[in-house]
């Protein structure tokens, strides 16, 4: 057996027919969980429970529940196994405004030794819709489960649980459970800021509208971007007849780093309920490098001496330029320089084991002339093994 935190083996449960004494208990039959069965002789065995005691009729009432009571244990420790896996099993979204984006991830790791599947999940409502990142994790791998709540099919408080259903390494269930509460009054158009493929240090501007409906004092008091490169200007397009509509002006700085954005503006209003005067405004997108290398670190295996390796750098830009030079480890790298000026550049590299056994570390320098990006380091690992391994 493999060592690892948890491991049910052996405490498998099947729902039905578990024997107390020579009385069957069955959690699925329609009625009565008892039922009586012929007694096995002493010593027989009947589906593989051999009977080591003289016939006994029936068991005592305290006996009986004691067992259930031992069922239920052994069903609950069953199901740590998988809960164990996951972050935490609860989220609380508050008030939300109707149309706003609200979604929320549930992050499990695989902290065992087998492959663990999740075969299935379902949700209890349908203003909340669950979404599996990952089906199959190895160990140490990780996934999630992406929870959305429908905000424009689905008004007031909506609770909602996500049971998410385990078949390897062993049956499991995990109940997953959120809340939310989604107003009438406010609504987000579009429910999401949204900055696709922005080029990195270029600016970009989006806006969202909001419609109050209720108090004609109601008002946004203040905007609070989570990040510093993320600019809100609040502009009040309209009040009167119990209405109040705002515009949303939301800037991406040049600042803003490369990669994915999961940010939030958090609006303050005036509200009368202390739980309703917050309002949050998702932020997503990407924010796209000006200059790409691929892959950003090369890889080149466990070699054998005098054993060849060849592999591509592939340099992207935004506008075309050229490769000028490329500064390698040592002289068991050689490579190929392109002669044109291009958008896409591919820069063939190849390396051959000597003698020298142990790792190869290092890095390549890729010399372009782009302002900015004059020098683009690409680190380099491999082992070359001693000779007869």
């Amino acid at each position: 057996m493999n060592d690892r935190t948890a491991r049910p083996a052996g405490r498998r449960v099947s729902c039905c027919l578990l024997r107390f004494g020579f009385r069957k208990y069955n959690p699925c039959a329609s009625s009565g969980a008892f039922q009586d069965v012929p007694n096995p002789s002493f010593g027989e065995s009947k589906k593989g429970v051999t009977t080591t005691m003289p016939t006994v009729t029936r068991m005592t009432l305290p006996a009986a529940f004691a067992t259930l009571f031992l069922f239920a244990s052994n069903f609950a420790w069953a199901q740590k196994w998988a809960e164990a896996m996951f972050d935490h099993t609860s989220h609380n979204f508050g008030m939300v405004a109707r149309g706003a984006k609200v979604e929320h991830v549930f992050p499990l790791k695989n902290i065992y030794v087998e492959d663990v599947h999740i075969a299935s999940v379902r949700t209890s409502c349908g203003c909340t819709q669950p979404r599996i990142t990952k089906d199959t994790l190895k160990t140490f791998e990780t996934g999630a489960i992406v929870a959305t709540v429908d905000t424009r099919g689905f008004l007031g408080r909506k609770d909602a649980t996500i049971t998410v259903t385990f078949d390897k390494p062993f049956p499991a269930e995990v109940q997953l459970h959120t809340y939310v509460y989604i107003r009438s009054d406010v609504v987000f158009d579009p429910g999401v800021v949204l900055f696709n493929a922005v080029p990195q240090g270029s600016a970009a501007e989006r806006t969202v509208k909001l419609l109050y409906a209720g108090r004609s004092d109601w008002q946004i008091v203040k905007a609070v971007p989570s990040a510093d490169f993320l600019d809100v200007q609040i502009n009040q397009t309209g009040r009167g007849a119990g209405e109040v509509s705002y515009q949303l002006v939301v800037t991406l700085k040049p600042n803003a780093p490369a990669g994915y954005l999961q940010e939030q503006i958090e609006l303050l209003t005036n509200d009368t309920l202390e739980e309703a005067r917050r309002l949050v405004l998702p932020v997503e997108g990407s924010v796209v490098p000006q200059v790409t290398v691929q892959p950003a670190q090369l890889a080149l295996g466990t070699l054998s001496p005098g054993q060849t390796v060849a592999k591509n750098l592939v340099v992207q830009a935004r506008i075309p330029f050229r490769v000028v030079g490329l500064q390698v480890p040592d002289k068991r790298f050689s490579f190929v320089l392109p002669d044109t000026e291009k958008s896409v550049q591919v820069i063939p590299v190849t390396f051959t084991a000597d003698q020298t056994a142990g790792p190869i570390r290092g890095e390549i320098v890729i010399e372009t002339n782009l302002s900015g990006y004059e020098q683009l380091k690409v680190p380099v690992l491999g082992t070359i093994k001693a000779n007869g391994q």
